[in-house]
């Protein structure tokens, strides 16, 4: 078994015992030191207590894992970045209202706004002359990432 998988089975209860789901390990090596990076989501994005919780218990896990060796690390906790693909059904909930650009399967590409998903399918309203809401199964999506908005309507901003 590979480190990073025995990262991921020690991480993953622990996370998911906090509230957060375990997106990512990467693991780089520097000389006679190591860096683990854990990718950390929510249902809600989350704020700086929430890193700094996660990462106690993240670090506290590691520093006593016998599977960690003596070879010293640092560890960083992050959150998914805004230019992170959907790739879950819990990723669309979490952006609902959300602008977002999708690449279908078929290589059509749709830029709407997520109004309502489930498991299997997000409904998408398009913003043109006409408000048109189509909705696209998941199995039909290449990919998908949030575009940024600056001055979103509605937002107050």
């Amino acid at each position: 078994m590979s480190l990073i998988t025995s990262i991921e089975q020690a991480l993953t209860p622990v996370v998911i015992e906090a509230g957060f789901f375990l997106e990512e390990v990467t693991l780089t090596s520097a000389g006679n030191r190591r860096l683990v990076t854990c990718v950390v989501d929510g249902e809600k994005s989350l704020n700086m207590d929430d890193v700094t919780s996660i990462s106690r218990e993240i670090s506290n896990l590691l520093e006593e894992a016998p599977f960690m060796g003596e070879t010293a690390f640092t560890l960083e906790v992050t959150s998914p970045g805004v230019d992170r693909p959907l790739t879950l059904p819990r990723h669309w909930r979490k952006n609902a209202t959300r602008l977002v650009r999708v690449t279908l399967t078929n290589g059509e590409v749709i830029t709407g706004r997520i109004t309502t998903s489930d498991e299997n399918v997000v409904t998408l309203v398009i913003e043109a002359k006409v408000l048109k809401e189509v909705s696209v199964a998941f199995v039909d999506v290449k990919k998908a990432i949030v575009e940024i908005e600056f001055n979103r309507k509605g937002d107050g901003a």
